[in-house]
């Protein structure tokens, strides 16, 4: 495979990612989200004229077969449309979770099989604007001044997605079955990157696995220069990555709509928000945004679901819209969240079903959303992933930037039959402090 920048083409990589939710373009901006992977609509993505694009897999809310197929038929799909467009100057990502959660290494073995050999794949995990980062090849998070490894935090807990450590090298032997062992694992750490890795870039071979450090977003500007110059001598990488090593390779200048001033963009000041995140800190955010003037909360009891699986879904999302509609009525903005205890499940296909049927609910409800509302907050990477295909019904979105650090906003198209020129937030379950989420609320319904 052609896929990375020859030696006599100084121009810059165009960087496709696919990404397992709709979070993974939380760094950048102006650039295409795609909700759909045929070969017309990717085309859309590799002819655009931003650097970067984002193809919405989705796959982390999937079993793990249906991840690999779902990999797999963007990547056939990617061959031809890169023959077509005659694009051989590219890079590309496996993005995922900066907790270290998803189907690794099901879908890098899918891109390597489908669109290698590479010379090695790289995890690089960092998310500075979440206090994400690696040291000594260790994985941490970054809190209250402390920093917890990963592994010692409720994502390493997860129902579908557990694990032991997030030193990576036993991570990764970890996830592989000892496919690749720990000390196959090729280690960059931070004085490594400082003081420059073209030279070690440009041995690796074979498809190894390389953990990378990553203290602040200099480390990885520096890196991925290295990465650039070693793709432009013929080196093939391939990433599996959170955001922040797209904020390097992408090199984009400051968006054109800052985050005080998003309240400019949107329709009216009463909008609608929906959480289905249930992680720890969505409900911190959920609690503080519940304080704020002109929130009112909606409560969906989604045990019904369990517990009713006919009936269920049809009484939940009619008493869901008759409030809504009410609240939006008076001018307020309804706060829709489901309910925040943790259920137990049989195994983690049954807890997958249970998420899906859930999602439904959600995103019938987002359907039957008041025409007119001013913007739509959508709380955790499923459901905004959802909301976009499903609830919204998109081929793609445009990203305008950021509310917040970490908290991206897209709009929908003029010709949208329900929902035109509507900002969309798409916030991550797992990120900012316990007033993010009545933050983001606030820059878009008061001036700055």
């Amino acid at each position: 495979m052609n896929s990375q920048l020859q030696p006599t083409n100084s121009t810059q990589p165009k960087i496709i990612v696919l990404d397992d939710d709709p979070t993974g373009s939380q760094t950048v901006h102006s650039c295409l989200l795609l909700l759909k992977w045929d070969v017309e609509t990717l085309t859309l993505g590799l002819q655009d004229d931003s650097p970067i694009f984002f193809v919405l897999t989705n796959t982390r809310s999937l079993t793990p077969e249906a991840a690999a197929a779902v990999t797999t038929e963007v990547c056939e799909n990617l061959k031809i449309a890169l023959q077509n467009t005659h694009t051989e100057n590219f890079l590309l990502v496996s993005r995922s979770d900066s907790t270290l959660r998803g189907h690794y290494p099901i879908e890098t073995d899918v891109i390597a099989a489908q669109l290698g050999p590479f010379d090695a794949h790289f995890f690089t995990p960092q998310f500075f604007e979440a206090g994400r980062v690696t040291i000594d090849s260790t994985h941490y998070i970054e809190a209250d001044g402390k920093r917890i490894p990963t592994h010692d935090t409720e994502f390493a807990k997860d129902s579908v997605f557990a694990y032991s450590t997030s030193y990576l090298p036993d991570y990764a032997q970890e996830k592989t079955n000892g496919k690749i062992s720990a000390s196959q694992v090729e280690r960059f750490l931070l004085q490594d990157i400082r003081q420059g890795s073209l030279d070690r870039l440009m041995h690796l071979e074979n498809n190894v696995c390389v953990a990378v450090d990553g203290e602040q977003q200099s480390d990885l500007d520096h890196f991925a220069s290295d990465l650039l110059s070693a793709a432009a001598q013929g080196k093939k990488f391939l990433f599996r990555s959170a955001a922040s090593l797209l904020t390097a390779l992408a090199k984009l200048p400051p968006q054109p709509t800052s985050a005080e001033t998003m309240n400019r963009i949107t329709r009216s000041a009463a909008g609608a928000i929906i959480i289905g995140s249930h992680v720890q800190k969505t409900t911190q955010q959920l609690q503080q945004l519940l304080q704020v003037p002109g929130i009112v909360g909606i409560e969906i009891e989604v045990a019904q679901l369990k517990e009713h699986p006919d009936s269920g879904h049809d009484t939940l999302l009619q008493n869901a819209l008759s409030q809504i509609q009410h609240i939006h009525a008076q001018g307020q903005t309804p706060a829709v969240y489901t309910s925040r205890e943790e259920l137990t499940f049989a195994d983690a296909q049954t807890r997958l079903a249970f998420g899906e049927a859930v999602s439904t609910l959600l995103m019938d409800i987002v359907k039957g959303l008041p025409t007119d509302i001013g913007f739509l907050i959508s709380k955790g990477g499923i459901t905004s992933n959802d909301t976009l295909s499903q609830g919204l019904g998109l081929t793609a979105a445009r990203l305008l930037g950021q509310v917040i650090p970490g908290v991206s906003v897209v709009t929908t198209a003029g010709d949208h039959p329900q929902f035109a020129h509507l900002p969309v937030v798409l916030f991550p379950g797992n990120v900012g402090n316990d007033d993010a989420l009545a933050l983001a609320f606030q820059r878009l319904t008061t001036p700055a």
